[in-house]
């Protein structure tokens, strides 16, 4: 009897713990994790690229003005000649050919003129002879403009001239020619006759 009553009791507690310790069916069964709201982060926010139409192109360059034209030679069409005395003394004689720019727009000039004594039958004879003082130096005449060289010639009859009545046939003009042109100028020549054989000494022209 104590024995049956032992086994029972056993029978009893074994029951009753195997029913404490059941696990339900879905104790096992993970709880879903709540996903990421994709509104958050889904995908980086980036900042906006900086705007091209601001230096997409260059700013305009101001136009440059037209270069200014080159300043021509002075031609022998742009210029006037005139002789003018300036002392006499001793047999000797001096005296300036003088440019005028008669153009409308400024001319260089640099250097000697070329100088023909000439009458109505055409050359008289004339030795010119270039003086350093003063040189060759640029020169830029503006309309009326002027330039001088200086002239010295001689009156005394020298070597085989007559020494009576004129010493060489008297010129009535000049053909002078300016610098680095072929075509001269006609300048009216009223100082008498040039001895020893139309010797003339001319300067380079310098501002005047």
């Amino acid at each position: 009897m104590t024995r049956r009553l032992i086994a029972g009791g056993l029978l009893v507690l074994a029951s009753v713990t195997a029913c404490g310790t059941r696990t339900p069916d879905n104790a096992s069964q993970t709880l879903p994790t709540s996903a990421p709201s994709s509104s958050s982060s889904a995908s980086p926010s980036t900042s906006a690229s900086p705007s091209t139409s601001a230096s997409a192109s260059p700013s305009p360059v101001a136009e440059s003005g037209a270069a200014a034209p080159a300043v021509q030679r002075c031609s022998s069409a742009s210029l006037q000649g005139d002789i003018v005395p300036t002392d006499a003394g001793a047999g000797n004689r001096y005296g300036r050919f003088v440019v005028t720019n008669s153009g409308s727009a400024p001319c260089t000039l640099s250097g000697y003129s070329g100088f023909q004594l000439e009458n109505a039958s055409g050359a008289v004879p004339t030795k010119l002879e270039r003086k350093a003082d003063p040189g060759p130096t640029p020169l830029t005449l503006a309309p009326g403009g002027k330039a001088s060289a200086n002239l010295h010639w001689g009156v005394i009859p020298a070597g085989n001239e007559p020494v009576e009545g004129s010493c060489q046939p008297e010129p009535t003009k000049a053909a002078a020619i300016p610098p680095d042109e072929t075509a001269p100028l006609s300048v009216p020549w009223t100082l008498g006759p040039v001895c020893s054989g139309g010797r003339i000494e001319i300067s380079a022209f310098y501002a005047s």
